[in-house]
C-alpha cells in the first residue's frame, strides 16, 4: 500500500524471451491487418519490431487464418525477425488447436471460448451452470494439451462485457465475474498440471479494470498452486491524448501497486504508436532492473513473492487501509465553498492550475489567467476553475493586488502560494484560497496558527513539500497540523502533498487522517518537470489519476510545462478517465483488428467531430462484434462494424439498426442520439 514492492510471478517462456518472475515488464502490441494477408501481417509485424515491441499479437477468427499464422510466421523468421507471436482466439475452439501450431503464445477469452450462447437473458439452474462448466471443460482440454506438447504458453484473457451467459447469471457483468471466469480455466489447467499460463482483466472502464486485476492477485495467490504473470492494459481506450491518458491511468495504477509483467496499451490509431506509450509507461519499473546477461532481476527490496504478500495483507485489518481495493467509494471528506464552488463531498473534483509567468511581468501575467480561466467562455467544461499564482515577496502582493483589481469578478477564481506564513495570513484577505507550503526543516512559528480564524476571506490549504523526509513524515506532520488546527476551531482547511511518488504518499495522508477521524478536504497535486510532453501526460495520469480511481481526492491541481490548453485538458481528462467528473463524450473505441471490415481510424475522428460536445455521453466505436455489445460495457450508443463497409447500431447493448452503410452510419447514429433526447446544440 505505501511502497513500490513487485509481486513475484512463475516465469512463462514466450519463445526466445521469458515473461513474469524477475524479467523486466514487456511491451506488446497487436497488428490490425487480416491475417490471411500474409504480406500487410508481415510488415506490420516488421514495422512493430523495429519500434521495439517485444510482443506481437495476431488476430485468428478462423481455421483458414491460423493456418496462415505459418507463412506470417515463417516469413518473419525468414527475415530474421524472432518477436514471440500471440495467436487471439475468439469463440473458436478448432481456429485455437491449428493456431497453437504456428506461435509462442495463445490468448482465449473464457467469456466465449466454447461459450454455446452468448448476450442472452439465461437463468442457470446449478445443474445447468455444471453442464455447461464441464462442457467448457471438454472443448478446452484438447487445447491445453497441445499448448503443453508444443511448448506454448497461453493467455487467459478476460473482458469486462463479454462474460459468458452463463458467469453473467451468477455474478453479473462485474470484476467478480471476470475473475471467476479466469480462474475457472486456471483450475482446469492446473488440474491437467499445465502451467504455462498469464492472466489479463481488461476493460474500457479503468476503475473496473483495476479492481478487477486487484481482486484477481488477492483469490488466485490464495487458491492457485503458483502465481502466475499478469498481462495489464485498458481495453478500447480510445486514441489521441485521452487514449494515453486511460492506458496510463489504469497500468499504471496496477503497475504502482507492484503487479504486472507486460502490457498493452490499445489505441484507435497505427499499432506502431502503441509502442513508445507502452515504453514510457514501464520505464521508472524496469528502472529497477539490473540487467545482467539476457536477463534482468530486481533489486530484492523491490519485489516480494506473493505468498509473503498475502500473508502480509492478511494481518492488515480492513479498516486500517486507506481505500477499499476491490471496490470503489470515494473518501468522505466536509464541504467548503471557495469563490463559490463547493469543494469536497459529493461533489465533482474542481480543476486548479499554476501560472507560470510571474507577478513582476504584469501583463503577460494577466493574459495567461485570462487563458487558464477563459471567462468569455464561461459555459464551457474544459478550463481551469482556479488559477494560482506565486506570492512570495511584498513586490508581488503588490503585483497581486493590480490584477486583482484588472480581473475584476474573474479574480475571485485567482488563487495564491506563498512559502512565507506572514504573506499568507495577509493572503487570506485577498484571494478565495491560499496555499502556504511547508518546506522540509522549517517552523511554521509558534505565533501561526493564532492567527487563523473562520472570518477570514480565504480558504487556506496547507501542502508539505516533500523532498528528502522519510515517507511518513508528510502525512505525520499534515495530520498533527490538522488535528490542532480542528481543536482551534477551524474549518476552512485543505491539505496537500507536492511529492514525487503522490499515490502512496496521499494514502499515507487518507490513513493518517482516518486513524484521526479528519475529513478534511484534500488537493491532490502533482508537478511535472519534464519537458517531454508524452512523460508528462504519463506520470500526471498515473500520480494523480491512481488516486481518484480509488476515491481519493476532491481537487485535482497540476503544474506542468505543458501548453495552458494542453495542461487543462490533461486535468479533466484526468478526472474523465477516473470517472469521477465527466466533461465531455467518452469514446470507448478499439484499436481494429483483422475482424474490422469498415475505416475504424476514420469513422471514430467522424463521431468524435460530431459528437464531442455532448457532456458525459459514452459512445462505442467497435471493429465487429466480438468487441460490440460485451465488451462497450456500460455505452450509452454503439457503432459496430457487421461485415464489409457496414454497420450496426445499439442503445445500450440493445442493436436497433442492423447492417447500415458505412457511407450513412454516422448521420444514423446522430438521428438516434437525437431521437434518445441525449443530443445538444454546439454552443
Amino acid at each position: 500500500m505505501y511502497q513500490y514492492r513487485r509481486r513475484l510471478t512463475r516465469e512463462v517462456s514466450f519463445g526466445s524471451i521469458l515473461l513474469g518472475g524477475y524479467q523486466p515488464i514487456r511491451v506488446e502490441s497487436m497488428t490490425n491487418t487480416h491475417t490471411m494477408d500474409t504480406a500487410a501481417s508481415v510488415e506490420q509485424c516488421r514495422r512493430l519490431y523495429e519500434a521495439g515491441c517485444e510482443i506481437i499479437r495476431l488476430t485468428v477468427p478462423t481455421e483458414k487464418d491460423a493456418e496462415n499464422l505459418r507463412n506470417i510466421r515463417d516469413q518473419l523468421r525468414r527475415d530474421g525477425i524472432d518477436t514471440p507471436l500471440v495467436a487471439d482466439i475468439h469463440f473458436s475452439a478448432r481456429a485455437a488447436l491449428k493456431a497453437v501450431e504456428f506461435v509462442e503464445n495463445i490468448r482465449i477469452n473464457p467469456g466465449n471460448y466454447a461459450a454455446r450462447q452468448k448476450f442472452s437473458t439465461s437463468e442457470y439452474t446449478e445443474d445447468e451452470y455444471q453442464q455447461e462448466l464441464e462442457h467448457v471443460r471438454l472443448e478446452f482440454l484438447p487445447l491445453v494439451e497441445k499448448a503443453r506438447l508444443n511448448g506454448v504458453s497461453m493467455r487467459i484473457g478476460t473482458n469486462h462485457g463479454s462474460l459468458s451467459d452463463r458467469t453473467v447469471s451468477r455474478y453479473g457483468n462485474s470484476p467478480e465475474g471476470m475473475v471467476e471466469a479466469a480462474l475457472e480455466f486456471a483450475r482446469i489447467c492446473e488440474g491437467v498440471g499445465y502451467y504455462d499460463i498469464l492472466f489479463s482483466m481488461k476493460s474500457s472502464n479503468v476503475r473496473v479494470m483495476i479492481q478487477a486485476y486487484r481482486l484477481l492477485v488477492e483469490k488466485a495467490d490464495a487458491e492457485l498452486i503458483h502465481a502466475y504473470p499478469l498481462h495489464l492494459g485498458v481495453t478500447e481506450a480510445g486514441d489521441g491524448d485521452e487514449g494515453r491518458v486511460k492506458s496510463a491511468m489504469g497500468t499504471g495504477a496496477l503497475l504502482e501497486d507492484g503487479l504486472g509483467d507486460t502490457i498493452r496499451v490499445s489505441l484507435t490509431e497505427d499499432p506502431v504508436n502503441e509502442v513508445p506509450v507502452g515504453f514510457a509507461i514501464v520505464k521508472k519499473y524496469n528502472d529497477f532492473h539490473l540487467v545482467k546477461g539476457d536477463k534482468g532481476h530486481l533489486p530484492l527490496k523491490h519485489i516480494v513473492d506473493s505468498r509473503n504478500r498475502q500473508s502480509a495483507r492478511s494481518l492488515t485489518p480492513p479498516d486500517a487501509l486507506p481505500f477499499n481495493p476491490f471496490s470503489y467509494q470515494r473518501r468522505g471528506s466536509s464541504q467548503l465553498s471557495i469563490a463559490g464552488l463547493v469543494i469536497g463531498g459529493d461533489n465533482v473534483p474542481k480543476v486548479e492550475t499554476e501560472v507560470h509567468t510571474p507577478l513582476s511581468e504584469a501583463d503577460a501575467a494577466l493574459q495567461e489567467i485570462v487563458q487558464r480561466l477563459a471567462p468569455h467562455k464561461p459555459h464551457d467544461a474544459i478550463r481551469s476553475e482556479f488559477a494560482s499564482v506565486r506570492v512570495n515577496s511584498q513586490a508581488e502582493l503588490e503585483g497581486l493586488d493590480c490584477l486583482l483589481q484588472q480581473l475584476g469578478d474573474t479574480g475571485h477564481f485567482v488563487v495564491a502560494s506563498t512559502t512565507d506564513v506572514s504573506l499568507a495570513i495577509t493572503l487570506l484577505d485577498k484571494v478565495s484560497k491560499v496555499r502556504l507550503d511547508i518546506v522540509e526543516g522549517e517552523q511554521l512559528g509558534k505565533d501561526f496558527l493564532k492567527h487563523l480564524g473562520n472570518n477570514r476571506f480565504g480558504a487556506l490549504e496547507l501542502c508539505f513539500l516533500h523532498e528528502h523526509a522519510g515517507q511518513s513524515v508528510p502525512a505525520e506532520v499534515l495530520a498533527h497540523l490538522a488535528e490542532k488546527l480542528r481543536n482551534q476551531g477551524v474549518q476552512r482547511l485543505l491539505f496537500s502533498i507536492l511529492t514525487e511518488n503522490a499515490v502512496f504518499a496521499y494514502r499515507r495522508l487518507v490513513q493518517a487522517f482516518n486513524s484521526r477521524s479528519l475529513d478534511y478536504p484534500l488537493v491532490v497535486r502533482f508537478k511535472g518537470d519534464t519537458s517531454d510532453r508524452l512523460e508528462s501526460l504519463i506520470s500526471s495520469s498515473v500520480q494523480a489519476g491512481s488516486l481518484f480511481c480509488d476515491g481519493i481526492g476532491d481537487m485535482l491541481a497540476l503544474n506542468t510545462r505543458l501548453s495552458v490548453a494542453d495542461e487543462v485538458n490533461l486535468a479533466f481528462n484526468i478526472l474523465q478517465g477516473a470517472r469521477i467528473r465527466m466533461s465531455k463524450t467518452e469514446f470507448i473505441s478499439c484499436p481494429g483488428c483483422g475482424r474490422t471490415y469498415f475505416e475504424l481510424e476514420k469513422a471514430t475522428a467522424a463521431i468524435k467531430e460530431r459528437t464531442g460536445h455532448l457532456k458525459g455521453l459514452k459512445i462505442g466505436i467497435m471493429g465487429c462484434i466480438v468487441n460490440g455489445p460485451g465488451e462497450m460495457a456500460d455505452a450509452d450508443f454503439g457503432y459496430v462494424g457487421a461485415g464489409k463497409n457496414r454497420i450496426s447500431l445499439y442503445v445500450g447493448r440493445e442493436c436497433v439498426e442492423e447492417n447500415i452503410s458505412e457511407k450513412d452510419a454516422v448521420e444514423r447514429l446522430i438521428g438516434l442520439i437525437k431521437e434518445r433526447g441525449r443530443w445538444v446544440d454546439q454552443v
